[in-house]
């Protein structure tokens, strides 16, 4: 695997486990009501802290779980809980109304300080573990291994791989208008109920697999990975 090679892979991994078009309603009722230099201002804060924290995480992921003496496994099981914990969240009927901002059209003008506070109610749950989950971070973990391996335009290309998915993550929600107008709200509703049921088959999955790592040969391999490459 060469540089280029390694930061394709990543960057398609990346924007298929942050999933920003299917987190769009989410995204939408977070910011209902505001204008678009409002809800761009927003959008550009989360993505930033995407590429941020998914940065963090690619120089200093394996690194920092030895320090705290955590397996990859155990943070994939803690990771896998709490996705799943969400994914639950996400089939309630009263979910999309937690994201609510009742001061949304307060003051249109108020650009930065509307941001700064739609930030910080969406940092959690939605930016992490939602956009980032495990899964985006074990990712990063991993490749940052094999980036090392091929050294300084390795780094290169992973660098430019989250930036790639932070940017791509911005585009689509900047889209989050003509989107939410085309699926309506009873749209957005079921698609949230889909990703909801999905986030938990996908905790469920990140369970497993720690499971198998931190206990191997108690739990079958086409559980862990029921689609091997070749397969049907």
């Amino acid at each position: 695997m060469d540089a280029v090679d390694l930061g394709v892979n990543l960057f398609v991994a990346l924007f298929a486990l942050v999933d920003p078009i299917g987190n769009i309603p989410i995204f939408a009722a977070a910011t209902a009501g505001a204008s678009m230099r409002q809800r761009l201002s927003v959008s550009f804060l989360i993505c930033l802290f995407i590429v941020a924290f998914l940065a963090f995480f690619f120089f200093t992921g394996l690194g920092l779980l030895q320090f705290f003496g955590i397996s990859l496994a155990a943070f994939r099981i803690a990771g896998g809980i709490l996705l799943l914990l969400l994914g639950l969240d996400m089939t309630r009927e009263d979910f999309l109304k937690m994201f609510a901002d009742a001061d949304a059209v307060a003051d249109a003008a108020d650009v930065r300080g509307y941001a700064r506070r739609r930030f910080q109610r969406l940092v959690v749950p939605f930016a992490m573990p939602l956009l980032i989950g495990p899964g985006a971070i074990s990712t990063i973990i991993i490749q940052a291994g094999e980036a090392e391996k091929i050294g300084p335009a390795g780094q290169a290309a992973g660098v430019a791989a989250i930036v790639a998915a932070g940017l791509a993550t911005f585009a689509c929600f900047a889209l989050t208008v003509p989107i939410s107008r085309l699926l309506g709200e009873v749209g957005m509703a079921i698609i949230v109920r889909v990703l909801g049921l999905i986030l938990c088959a996908l905790a469920i999955q990140f369970i497993l697999m720690g499971l198998s790592e931190a206990l191997p040969g108690m739990i079958s391999g086409a559980v862990t990975t029921p689609y091997p490459q070749g397969g049907h």
